[in-house]
């Protein structure tokens, strides 16, 4: 039994946003090149893709390649100095983007998922493209952001956080307290990309994925840009399928999802 089959299913849920990054980076036209994607689904030694996806496999396959380019975009040209990736998975940001000059990127995550990572890309001889640091921190407890402080980060400087694929796996409460601690941490001018959250509507009868849906706990879901509103962040949203004509991919969007960028207010532009 390999270390990654060991982890808890909601972490595992990474490698197969490992393969959909595989495969779109083996793709012509691919939106983004993750290098690195397909040396993860090696040593997991977990077969990955359904025989038969079903159509929300479809859906999600899709919107996961747009993600990963909309959140590419947003983090590398925030303006900020500091980046954050919570829950930051498999993805190597760090290592496959051209970051400017300066850059301290931080990927917080559980520890097994952080220790598989650094065997992988260790044995792929990658190197980091800014300052990366690896923090082993469960999100669930609020000391998560103590170790970020302890580790060098500065809650006075702007910082641009990417909330990617976690949310959905929260409580409405659980995604309220991460994201209240991420607000703590934001000085003014602060920059968040995050999914919308999906309605209450959304259909999830869908064999080939029951094994992610049904981890799923919605998190604030359709709320979500609501909440960050009444907490001092002024929002955007973006809906799946304008994103996805932007970079000329035409993707439906049944369940009305999308993403949202905000930016920390300052206590001028908020009294």
């Amino acid at each position: 039994m390999t270390k990654w089959q060991l982890l808890s299913a909601v972490s595992k849920t990474a490698l197969a946003v490992a393969q959909v990054r595989a495969d779109e980076s083996a793709a012509g036209n691919a939106l983004f090149n993750d290098p690195y994607a397909a040396a993860f689904l090696a040593a997991s030694g977990e077969p990955m893709r359904p025989h038969s996806p079903g159509p929300l496999a479809k859906v999600l396959t899709a919107q996961t390649v747009i993600r990963t380019r909309f959140y590419d975009d947003q983090l590398l040209h925030s303006g900020c100095n500091q980046v954050v990736l919570l829950a930051a998975g498999l993805d190597t940001r760090a290592y496959r983007l051209p970051w400017p000059r300066g850059i301290r990127l931080y990927e917080l995550d559980l520890p097994p998922v952080l220790e598989f990572k650094h065997r992988v890309l260790a044995a792929e001889s990658a190197v980091a493209r800014c300052d990366r640091t690896a923090l082993p921190v469960d999100l669930l407890h609020t000391a998560w952001a103590d170790r970020l402080i302890d580790a060098g980060f500065n809650p006075a400087q702007p910082t641009a956080w990417g909330v990617e694929g976690l949310l959905v796996y929260l409580t409405a409460e659980e995604a309220a307290g991460v994201l209240t601690t991420v607000g703590e941490l934001s000085a003014p001018v602060s920059r968040l990309v995050l999914e919308r959250g999906r309605s209450g509507q959304t259909v999830l009868d869908d064999p080939s994925v029951a094994h992610i849906t049904s981890l799923w706990k919605g998190g604030l879901g359709s709320r979500t840009a609501d909440w960050l509103g009444d907490h001092g962040w002024h929002t955007r949203i973006h809906p799946l399928d304008a994103v996805a004509d932007h970079y000329d991919r035409p993707t439906a969007n049944p369940s009305g999802t999308g993403f949202i960028t905000a930016v920390r207010g300052t206590s001028q532009a908020l009294s």
